[in-house]
């Protein structure tokens, strides 16, 4: 279920006395979380948005019969619709909405040209298909916004009471508007969205580079600071990258999704950040609302 507003913004927390940093990040200097399904919620609406765009394309493309003869099975299969878990996790969660779009419709043997960085919403491209998703996810933005996970807020007010600096990363280039919208408290030392690894020309993950350029800006050597990811590509850019704790957050508690995040480099799994949060009467659990 997605968080509430009301446990978000807890009265009560804000009251809460001083603790220690989290008791499994203890020894590490620094932290750097991943925006979309850590803090946020906003991962079901990227989701979302990718089902839409990604089913109206499997379904012109299955019209026009994909390019070649099938038969009816192999057909079937082939243009089945996009599920919002499992191939979200697999192929797009946490990638770049170019490199995502590519790899979901690969993964169909749509072999699409990649088009032109202007390319309007459409099924032509992959730069069409990420277009539709972009302008489809800006749209649920706008109609009802996003939460923050509770447990991630007690998590990140516990680190900054301990003076442990702490840096946001995401691929999207709607994670300020995300962050802010949601009533995340500004306690990160560093951003790196998506406009930033534009800028930089950042390769996206799995490739770590973009945690590793959160970590140049906190100061601190991947060896010494943790990555907190809820993505497949996530994780392993965390491994990748030399970081000293990669966990994992797994949101569905799916059979097999904490054996794939560590599969993909996750060091601990967690369901909720609140987990991480030294043992107490208020860890590990969501604070009622009211």
């Amino acid at each position: 279920m997605p968080p509430a507003a009301a446990a978000a913004r807890d009265p009560e927390e804000a009251a809460a006395p001083a603790q220690a940093p989290a008791h499994r990040l203890d020894g590490l200097r620094a932290v750097v979380f991943d925006t979309d399904g850590v803090i946020t919620d906003s991962a079901r609406v990227h989701a979302a948005a990718w089902k839409e765009a990604f089913d109206d394309c499997l379904g012109e493309w299955r019209e026009r019969g994909g390019g070649r003869q099938e038969q009816e099975g192999d057909a079937r299969d082939r243009f089945r619709p996009f599920d919002v878990q499992e191939d979200y996790r697999r192929y797009v969660d946490g990638r770049s909405r170019l490199d995502g779009a590519a790899a979901f419709l690969a993964s169909r043997g749509l072999d699409l040209p990649p088009g032109e960085p202007d390319d309007p919403p459409g099924n032509g491209t992959v730069r069409a298909v990420a277009a539709r998703k972009e302008r489809l996810f800006t749209a649920a933005l706008r109609r009802g916004g996003v939460e923050a996970w509770p447990g991630t807020l007690r998590l990140l007010r516990a680190l900054r009471r301990g003076g442990v600096p702490m840096a946001v990363i995401s691929a999207s280039r709607h994670a300020g508007e995300l962050l802010s919208g949601a009533g995340v408290p500004e306690v990160f030392d560093a951003v790196v969205d998506g406009h930033e690894a534009a800028r930089l020309d950042l390769p996206g993950k799995p490739d770590p580079a973009v945690f590793l350029e959160a970590a140049r800006r906190l100061g601190v050597p991947p060896a010494e600071a943790a990555v907190v990811e809820d993505a497949l590509a996530g994780v392993e850019a965390g491994r990748r990258g030399g970081f000293g704790l990669v966990v994992g957050v797994d949101r569905t508690a799916g059979p097999t999704s904490a054996r794939d995040l560590r599969e993909h480099g996750a060091d601990v799994v967690v369901t909720d950040l609140a987990e991480l949060l030294p043992p107490g009467p208020r860890a590990g659990r969501h604070e009622e609302e009211g």
